[in-house]
């Protein structure tokens, strides 16, 4: 009888999704992030395969598009991290 009456409640209890609507916020933005870090990354390559284009090497390519990319992942980690229920 204890054990029926115990089932009970526990069907009863609404059921929660492990992340909120804050949650997924955090990671769609740390998605678009990653997304542009990966757009940055694209293109400087050359057409002719015996000339050598050394747009490859500019600012955006070795140092924006990667810090992007990381920022999104951290973006990520925290989403994953967030308890949207902690009251302060």
């Amino acid at each position: 009888m204890l054990n029926k009456q115990n089932n009970k409640t526990a069907t009863d209890s609404k059921r929660e999704f492990i992340f909120q609507k804050k949650n997924y916020m955090f990671m769609f933005i740390g998605l678009a992030f990653i997304t542009v870090g990966f757009i940055l990354m694209s293109g400087g390559g050359s057409d002719d395969p015996n000339v050598f284009n050394d747009e490859i090497y500019n600012f955006r390519r070795i140092r924006l598009a990667p810090t992007m990319v990381l920022i999104g992942l951290g973006i990520e980690i925290y989403a994953i991290l967030l308890n949207p229920k902690k009251n302060k």
